[in-house]
């Protein structure tokens, strides 16, 4: 699957990782939804998506924690640049 074909899927696969669902919530502007899955996973891909949604949410601080957490910089483009770095990173792993 690619970030073209990730963003046209109507339903969130059940089989996806809890980071990449999570990811298909915030896409629907379901930030709740999204920040639940995360934050009720301990993997450092839910760690990154999790430090990408308080950037987004506003919470730098909160972002930055668990960005230290996921191993990963901060990310200093755009929010919508972000989110399409870490969908197509982690469809690639």
């Amino acid at each position: 699957m690619n970030l073209a074909e990730f963003r046209n899927l109507s339903e969130c696969p059940a089989n996806f990782s809890p980071a990449l669902k999570g990811l298909w919530h915030d896409r629907l502007g379901d930030w709740d939804t999204a920040h639940e899955i995360v934050q009720n996973s301990s993997d450092r891909d839910s760690a990154w998506v999790h430090a990408y949604l308080h950037r987004e949410e506003g919470d730098r601080g909160n972002a930055n924690y668990w960005y230290r957490r996921c191993g990963k910089p901060e990310f200093t483009g755009s929010l919508q640049a972000e989110w399409e770095h870490i969908v197509s990173s982690l469809l690639a792993a």
